[in-house]
C-alpha cells in the first residue's frame, strides 16, 4: 500500500470516528467567523505541511483543501438554500513521521434579508412550450452537473476582479422574484446594468469551462477556477474565449449583451463553489489572498 494510499485510509478513519482522543488537536479557524447565507467562506488549518493530506465536511458535504499560508485552507459555499443556524464540521490531517490530527466543531450560519422583486416579461418567455421547457430543463442539468465537477488543481490566485469596469456594485443577489404574479427561483447572481458592448473579463485567473446560448441564460461563458469554484458570466452580446482555453485575471471574455430572458443589456456575474450558489460580491472581497 502506497504513503498516499495510507494517509487515505487513516484520514478516512478519523473522518469516520468524529474522534480526537486517539489524535492531536488541529487548530482550524473560520473566516467570517459566522457566515451569512450566500458566503464564501473559509476554513485555514494551521501548521499542516504541504506533504500532509487533509480532508474535511460540514454536514457531511466534503471540502477541498489546498496549501494556504503554512497550512492548509478550503472554500465553503453557503447556499441560498442553506438553513441559518448550526452545522457540524469535521476535519482530519495525517502526515508523515506526525500523529494524526483530527478536529470538529459547529460553526453558526447567520440569516440575511432578500428583497423581493416583482417583474414583468412577455408571456412567451414565461409560459414555455413543452419543447422550450425541455430544453430549458436540460441546460439547467448541464449546468449544474458542471458546478459540482471539481477539478483537482488550483487555477485561480489572488484577489478577484470585478467583470466589468465599474466601481458600482452589482445588485439583486437572492432576490425573490415574481414574474407576472408568480413567484419563481430566488436570483443566484448579481447584476451589473452596463450597456451594450461593455467588455467583460474574467475575475481570476482559470479554465474556460463551457461556452454556449441557452435559453434562460442567453450567450453565456462559464470559468473553472479549480477546487470546485466556478463564476459564470451570462446574457453576453459576444463571447471572445473558446471552450479549455486557460485565461487570466482581467482577460477579456467577451461583451455585455441582453441575450437569453434579459429585460435589457446588463451583466449576470454569478459564482458556485462545490454546487452552492455564493453572493459574487463576497468573492470579490475574499480574504484569503496569496
Amino acid at each position: 500500500m502506497t504513503g498516499a494510499r495510507i494517509r487515505a485510509v487513516a484520514l478516512a478513519l478519523l473522518l469516520v470516528s468524529g474522534s480526537s482522543t486517539a489524535a492531536e488537536k488541529a487548530s482550524v479557524t473560520w473566516h467570517p467567523s459566522k457566515p451569512r447565507i450566500g458566503d464564501v467562506a473559509w476554513l485555514h488549518v494551521k501548521d499542516a505541511p504541504e506533504t500532509a493530506a487533509v480532508e474535511g465536511s460540514v454536514d457531511g458535504r466534503p471540502l477541498t483543501f489546498f496549501p494556504y499560508a503554512g497550512g492548509h485552507a478550503a472554500l465553503f459555499g453557503v447556499d441560498l438554500d442553506m438553513k441559518p443556524g448550526t452545522h457540524a464540521w469535521r476535519v482530519g490531517v495525517v502526515e508523515p513521521g506526525r500523529e494524526p490530527q483530527s478536529a470538529q466543531g459547529s460553526v453558526q450560519i447567520t440569516r440575511r434579508p432578500f428583497r423581493v422583486e416583482r417583474l414583468t416579461l412577455p408571456p412567451a418567455m414565461v409560459d414555455l412550450d413543452p419543447e422550450t421547457e425541455r430544453r430549458a430543463v436540460g441546460e439547467s442539468k448541464q449546468l449544474t452537473t458542471l458546478y459540482r465537477t471539481i477539478t483537482p488543481e488550483r487555477l485561480w490566485r489572488g484577489k478577484f476582479t470585478t467583470p466589468v469596469g465599474t466601481t458600482a456594485a452589482g445588485t439583486g443577489f437572492g432576490a425573490r422574484r415574481i414574474i407576472n404574479g408568480r413567484p419563481r427561483l430566488p436570483h443566484g447572481g448579481i447584476d451589473y446594468a452596463m450597456p451594450r458592448g461593455t467588455p467583460v473579463v474574467a475575475a481570476n485567473a482559470g479554465k474556460v469551462a463551457l461556452v454556449a446560448e441557452f435559453f434562460f441564460p442567453g450567450r453565456l461563458v462559464v470559468i473553472d477556477h479549480g477546487l470546485g469554484l466556478y463564476t459564470l458570466y451570462f446574457h453576453l452580446d459576444t463571447a471572445s474565449v473558446a471552450e479549455g482555453e486557460r485565461v487570466e485575471r482581467g482577460q477579456t471574455l467577451g461583451t455585455v449583451g441582453a441575450t437569453g430572458r434579459a429585460t435589457g443589456p446588463h451583466l449576470h456575474f454569478g459564482a458556485q463553489v462545490g454546487g452552492a450558489r455564493v453572493d459574487p460580491a463576497t468573492l470579490l472581497g475574499l480574504s484569503l489572498l496569496d
